[in-house]
């Protein structure tokens, strides 16, 4: 009677061991997935921080300013809009000197080292 005894408890130890080691497994498993959660959800609150950031700069009338003259060529009343033509632009370059060299690449760095 024992015997049965002693292996009815032993049995039963076993599994209630079985449980629990499958339990802490599971819990170890769940606390990854927190710690990725976690630093996803830091990401998110960084990258919602940055946005705020923005959309105040792009709601400041300054800056709406500033895209309408650059962008979109507006001036402001009593200004006078310069238009450069492109032939003076290029002509800039070549009145200081610069000269394009036409020479392949791997010229122009057999002359630099050699």
């Amino acid at each position: 009677m024992k015997k049965i005894l002693f292996f009815t408890v032993l049995i039963a130890s076993i599994f209630i061991i079985n449980g629990l080691v499958r339990s802490i497994c599971g819990l170890w498993q769940k606390q990854g997935l927190v710690a990725t959660a976690q630093k996803e959800l830091d990401r998110q609150k960084q990258e919602n921080k940055n946005l705020k950031k923005k959309l105040t700069e792009v709601q400041n009338p300054k800056f709406l300013e500033e895209q309408a003259r650059n962008k979109l060529l507006l001036v402001k009343e009593n200004e006078q809009e310069v238009i450069i033509p492109k032939e003076f632009l290029g002509a800039s370059d070549s009145a200081r000197g610069k000269k394009s060299d036409s020479r392949p690449n791997w010229q122009k760095w057999w002359d630099l080292f050699f």
